[in-house]
């Protein structure tokens, strides 16, 4: 029976409590913006670095 009464205590405390707020905001997109800019960085040094590879050893 206190089983029972723990479970609709938990359940009308659940559906009472206002939803959490995310609170990440501006720190979270910045975070985004930084990884997004390093991941490109990343793509363009191994894309310059294997064209000038490539380049460096085609048969002229």
């Amino acid at each position: 029976m206190n089983r029972f009464f723990a479970f609709l205590l938990l359940t009308w405390v659940t559906l009472t409590l206002p939803p959490r707020k995310d609170e990440r905001g501006l720190s979270q997109s910045t975070e985004n913006a930084v990884l997004l800019a390093g991941a490109a960085a990343l793509a363009a040094t191994v894309l310059v670095t294997v064209g000038a590879y490539v380049t460096k050893n085609l048969p002229k």
